[in-house]
């Protein structure tokens, strides 16, 4: 296993973003792309990477078929199920219920996870957007159950991963695949065209051992309401629906979000969390210590 204290001239001196500060948050304008490869590089036409510059994410439909998908929600139900996964942290449940919010590092846990990270329907995407080789940074199922599923509140995936993890920059791409149907009504993701080109400073110091009460509700390290307001008005706000097999491409710093599902269709999305070779994990920016390593890998193994 690999692990580092300076990549690509990184250090914790040298923050482009601080965040989790005491306080006046502003928003800070990203200095680098969110498409880092060339159509000659991989499925992406010149278009579509376009498009994905512009608005911060992608949708491709059909990426698995019907038994894939029916696969591998049976294999996740089975890691959500083991004792082991539970006994280990893996499994977030919903506060105050045993129902299953999340399970993390099912790459490791699964060979069914373990090859569709390397298919070249995801793969050669992942190297294409970024650029470059890469590793995951981080997988997991969320799981939101009819009637009772809670949503996750705006946020940006790489500022917790910059303050908690040490991800120098936003070169980091999240694959979300439907394994059930993501209607408008059942707590389907939320995304703000555009909005990756800034980056939201959070108020407030990280608490020890915040990834334990952080996955289950998320009180730090999300931007003040006047922002999600003042980022709604400039960005606008889409929604991710699709059938099961859908993919969601989204960049590490897109703001989003979701409701909570209140309806009788259960939602669930597999999320392969990609970062490049080149953007490898330094200490935390603003936490004590890392996150375990089955939340933020420090494996940085390409895959191939």
């Amino acid at each position: 296993m690999t692990q580092v204290a300076e990549v690509q001239g990184f250090t914790n001196s040298h923050d482009r973003y601080p965040t989790r500060i005491a306080s006046g948050p502003s928003m800070l304008q990203r200095n680098e792309p969110a498409v880092w490869g060339k159509p000659a590089d991989g499925p992406f036409d010149a278009a579509a990477l376009a498009g994905h510059e512009a608005r911060g994410f992608t949708i491709v439909d059909d990426v698995l078929g019907a038994g894939e998908v029916t696969s591998c929600r049976e294999e996740l139900d089975r890691l959500a199920r083991d004792p082991s996964m539970r006994d280990s942290g893996r499994v977030i449940t919903e506060r105050g219920t045993d129902e299953v919010r999340s399970v993390f590092d099912v790459h490791r846990r699964s060979d069914m996870v373990a090859a569709l990270i390397r298919d070249g329907r995801i793969l050669d995407r992942a190297r294409q957007l970024l650029g470059s080789d890469v590793y995951i940074h981080q997988s997991r199922i969320n799981s939101m159950p009819g009637f009772k599923g809670t949503g996750f509140y705006w946020h940006s995936d790489f500022e917790t991963w910059h303050a908690e993890d040490g991800l120098p920059v936003p070169r980091a791409v999240s694959c979300s695949i439907t394994l059930t149907e993501n209607y408008p009504f059942n707590g389907s993701l939320m995304v703000m065209p555009g909005s990756h080109k800034r980056f939201v400073q959070c108020v407030g110091a990280t608490p020890e051992n915040n990834y334990t009460s952080s996955l289950v509700e998320q009180e730090v390290g999300v931007p003040r309401r006047e922002d999600v307001t003042r980022m709604a008005a400039e960005f606008g706000i889409d929604q991710f629906t699709g059938a099961a097999g859908t993919a969601l491409w989204f960049d590490s710093n897109v703001m989003h979000g979701s409701g909570n599902n209140i309806t009788p269709y259960p939602r669930s999305n597999l999320f392969l969390v990609f970062n490049s070779v080149e953007n490898t994990l330094v200490a935390p920016f603003a936490a004590p210590r890392p996150r375990p390593e089955y939340i933020a890998s420090r494996d940085f193994t390409p895959l191939s």
